[in-house]
């Protein structure tokens, strides 16, 4: 569980590092100067947080089986 979240926290800090490379993005311009840039960025929250939480439980269910046998 300990390498899932590492993983996870190298490849979200990755895609800040490469996202971050001073390109001009005008559909990001638009959707920010019409406050709906929040709206993106909380649905991808949602789904990441819910894939996290799906993880998690899967691992945890896996463990019990394993040590059942």
């Amino acid at each position: 569980m300990k390498k899932l979240s590492l993983v996870l926290l190298l490849v979200l800090c990755c895609t800040a590092v490469f996202a971050q490379q001073g390109q001009q993005v005008e559909m990001a311009d638009a959707l920010r100067s019409s406050g709906k840039i929040y709206v993106v960025v909380a649905t991808i929250s949602i789904i990441f947080t819910g894939l996290a939480i799906f993880l998690f439980t899967i691992d945890r269910r896996l463990k019990k089986v394993e040590n059942q046998k």
